[in-house]
């Protein structure tokens, strides 16, 4: 056990105050031990991966932070005739890592995911995605361990609700992702026939773009792993020691997700894309200022008004979701690439406006006080509230 490691220590962002107990287990029985001692003294506690995608204030955090650091890659089924294969991953083996494994053994399904930093544990939390993929398209199952348990339990991809950047780990069930199950695109009859492993259909535009392709053709996942970390340098979104804007949680704000007549409302070159289906809890209001209901809730909860009037018949159709850029409303709403408040050492990435930076020795304070006021920009501008993608540990937007 150590004690009061900063988070600053622990995390891509480099900033937060220390952490009062941190233990680490590196094997699945060391995790769910660490767990159920940390439990049974109803201590606070925090689960840890790679530190990519958290903000932890700078009091730090007054209980154990069980760092995972298991490791292991499973084939344990193969179905020659679905042309698929199921891996079993341990919640600490990096994603990265194992994107670029995959890669080398021909499975395709991951290779759009590329570059994305943290561990495998935090990837169904909040469903990543990149580029045209995402998680839900390639996870089956999760073991879990739930908050109170002494032994980890298996959860199905349904059961996890898995929407945009979300999923019930991250809307409030509490435990710990012991190892995730996955099934992917086996390329061992095409490559026996073309020689090379191809990937799933080009979903994006911006990567079919770079790649010189049209959207729905396939290119070799090797050739399209490559592709992604350069678009993804670009952008500083891989981390990089020589790259001051890499030091960042990623993505700071995810992209909004509004109604088609909020979405009517923006002028004619804002990108826009419409859904079926999206995360409950990314609904954004109309106007106004954060409100305490989530967006959706008071969304259905005026439908259900109307409906108890007999306004809203069991023929109207509900109002197509529509997926917004944040990154075109935050630059729209005047902030630039580089912008930082004054006296901080917080700023907006060089490269992407989405990224939010500690360009050396910033404060989380710091880096909260930035996002509070690309929010309220943004809000101003539009009457859209962002929402952070990071979890926030410790401090508020």
């Amino acid at each position: 056990m150590a004690r009061d490691i900063p988070f600053s220590e622990l995390t891509t962002l480099q900033v937060g105050g220390p952490a009062a107990n941190l233990v680490t287990a590196a094997t699945q029985r060391d995790l769910v031990d660490l767990a159920v001692e940390a439990w049974s003294g109803r201590e606070p506690w925090l689960v840890l991966g790679g530190g990519s995608n958290l903000l932890v204030g700078d009091d730090g955090f007054d209980g154990t932070v069980i760092r995972v650091a298991t490791k292991g890659i499973e084939v344990f089924a193969r179905d020659a005739a679905a042309a698929s294969v199921r891996l079993r991953v341990q919640a600490g083996e990096t994603w990265d890592d194992l994107v670029a494994w995959t890669v080398e053994q021909g499975f395709s399904g991951f290779e759009a995911l590329s570059g994305i930093p943290g561990s495998v544990g935090a990837a169904p939390v909040q469903n990543i995605g990149a580029y045209g993929q995402e998680l839900e398209s390639t996870l089956v199952a999760i073991e879990f361990l739930e908050e109170g348990a002494d032994r980890p339990h298996r959860m199905t991809a349904a059961e996890l609700e898995l929407g945009y950047r979300t999923s019930v780990l991250k809307r409030g069930l509490r435990g710990i992702v012991v190892s995730a199950e996955f099934e992917l695109h086996d390329t061992a009859a095409e490559r026996a026939v073309l020689g090379e492993a191809l990937g799933q259909p080009i979903a994006y535009a911006q990567l079919a773009d770079a790649l010189h392709v049209n959207l729905g053709d396939r290119v070799p996942v090797a050739r399209v792993r490559e592709s992604v970390l350069g678009l993804r340098a670009s952008k500083g979104m891989v981390l990089d020691a020589a790259d001051p804007d890499s030091v960042s949680a990623g993505s700071f704000f995810t992209n909004p997700i509004v109604t088609e007549r909020v979405a009517r409302t923006l002028p004619g070159d804002a990108p826009r894309w419409y859904l079926e289906e999206e995360a409950a809890d990314e609904v954004t209001p109309l106007a106004g200022g954060v409100a305490e209901e989530s967006p959706l809730d008071q969304f259905l909860a005026h439908q259900a008004s109307l409906e108890a009037v007999g306004t809203l018949t069991d023929a109207a159709p509900a109002e197509p979701l529509v997926k917004l850029s944040a990154a075109w409303l935050i630059e729209r709403s005047g902030i630039r690439r580089g912008f930082a408040l004054p006296g901080s050492r917080a700023a907006v990435s060089s490269k992407h406006t989405l990224a939010l930076t500690n360009r050396g020795g910033a404060a989380a304070e710091e880096v909260a006080q930035l996002a509070r006021f690309v929010q309220s920009r943004v809000q101003a501008e539009f009457g859209i509230v962002l929402h952070p993608e990071p979890v926030l540990v410790g401090l508020e937007l």
